[in-house]
């Protein structure tokens, strides 16, 4: 259950909520909270000795109360215009300790330069499970996110059913859920009744679109790719979906939504010779912030002959899908990678795929999305 879920019994029984804070001086205190921070008295008493005032404001309603065993708290006021509230003070304490602390409403999304480093994480070697949102389990790809630039998750949920998710939508630059196994039943604003997310399907979810979960498969596992690592995700508490408008086309900070779904693919050679990829029209729907391939052992092939290549795009994620695959870097340590295992390229850094099994699939993520691919020196 949600929070828009709950029973009218409970929220229909709740009057107000109140934040108590102590205060040794009524008075001063009442005089900064009202004059400094624009908070009104709703309630004093008693009236020959004021002990507790009641005040609300900015979506607050608060309790000065005398003689309260609470420690002081921290308020965050959140301004359109910081420097227009409290004669331009980003910091402030009150009388009784509380400290004030003033921001802006909305900071811009910070893409913080890449760490670049050759990376290999392996799904046999443990890496521990989390608990994230709506209960879903998540798994860490990228162990340092290269100084947080990107954020790639393995995230499942064991148990099909309801997914107890809400709209929302999140402040960020690229986002991609690729359905690894089973199926998930989303909407997204503006894009039409909810859909199935099938096996070897994929979307991106452009900036701030709002979206949700509604169901899913026993065993759902998807590959989901976030850039910056660390992005806002804020609830929309007002917006149904599906939508009344449908409007596929409708430009979102720049990027479109993109449904890619495996069945209408068709393949063609790679850049790399000797394997062929599935387009998704990712580098098109993010007008070249991103895009995403499935790559696979060309029909033919001959394994025996790995290239050594290297690349200039800024960073290079790779997940394997199916089948098995010998990685080697510059160090030239052979790592023989299996599915659920991932690797993240640095530009201009030589690597071979060697020892590719006939079945093995790929998910290959670049950003930017076009870039140049040499062969490299051993």
């Amino acid at each position: 259950m949600n929070n828009l879920d709950l029973p009218n019994t409970l929220t229909d029984n709740i009057s107000s909520a109140q934040i108590r804070l102590p205060t040794c001086d009524l008075n001063r205190d009442l005089a900064f909270f009202q004059d400094t921070l624009g908070f009104k008295l709703d309630k004093i008493f008693p009236a020959d000795d004021p002990a507790v005032a009641i005040l609300s404001g900015h979506g607050l309603c608060l309790r000065l109360e005398r003689g309260a065993n609470d420690p002081p708290a921290s308020l965050r006021i959140i301004c359109d215009t910081p420097q227009a509230f409290a004669d331009g003070n980003s910091n402030l304490t009150a009388p009784n300790g509380c400290k004030i602390e003033i921001v802006a409403a909305s900071s811009p999304m910070v893409q913080p330069d890449t760490k670049h480093a050759f990376s290999v994480r392996r799904l046999r070697d443990g890496a521990p499970w989390v608990i994230g949102r709506a209960g879903m389990h998540y798994r860490d790809l990228v162990p340092d996110r290269l100084g947080g630039a990107i954020i790639a998750s393995h995230i499942r949920i064991p148990d099909g059913g309801p997914v107890p998710d809400m709209v929302h939508y999140h402040t960020i630059g690229f986002q991609l859920i690729y359905c690894y196994h089973g199926w998930v039943r989303l909407v997204y604003e503006d894009q039409g009744p909810p859909f199935i997310l099938n096996a070897g399907d994929c979307v991106i979810q452009p900036p701030e679109i709002r979206h949700r979960v509604l169901e899913s498969s026993d065993n759902l596992e998807v590959v989901e790719i976030g850039v910056p690592a660390d992005h806002e995700t804020t609830i929309d508490h007002t917006m149904e979906l599906p939508t009344s408008t449908v409007n596929p086309e409708r430009i979102f900070e720049g990027q479109q939504f993109c449904h890619a779904k495996a069945a209408e693919a068709s393949w063609q050679p790679f850049r790399i010779k000797g394997f062929d990829c599935r387009e998704t029209g990712i580098n098109e729907a993010t007008g070249g912030v991103a895009n995403v391939v499935v790559v696979k052992v060309a029909v033919g092939c001959n394994s025996s002959a790995p290239i050594t290549t290297q690349h200039n795009t800024d960073i290079l994620f790779n997940y394997v899908l199916k089948g098995s695959m010998t990685l080697t870097g510059e160090d030239n340590y052979a790592h023989t990678l299996e599915p659920g295992d991932a690797f993240v390229v640095p530009p201009a850094y030589n690597t071979q795929y060697s020892a590719c099994s006939d079945d093995l699939e790929i998910l290959e993520v670049s950003l930017p999305g076009v870039f140049d691919t040499t062969a490299g020196s051993r």
